[in-house]
């Protein structure tokens, strides 16, 4: 499977809220979103995109 692109954290965000994320929230050093009981960290704002790292399918990614 290809490797997903990078992504601006405005649009990692709103991604994640359609995979049924909740937040941001703050906490610590970084800002985190929820989904049941699975908390992802998500990074602070940078100048460039933000490499992807996470395990959801391209096929499923593509679709948001």
């Amino acid at each position: 499977m290809p490797i997903i692109g990078p992504v601006k954290r405005k649009d990692l965000i709103k991604y994640l809220r359609l995979l049924g994320f909740e937040g941001p929230y703050s906490g610590g050093k970084h800002q985190f979103m929820m989904r049941k009981q699975l908390r992802i960290t998500i990074p602070n704002p940078h100048v460039s995109d933000i490499s992807s790292g996470a395990d959801i399918p391209r096929d499923q990614w593509e679709k948001l």
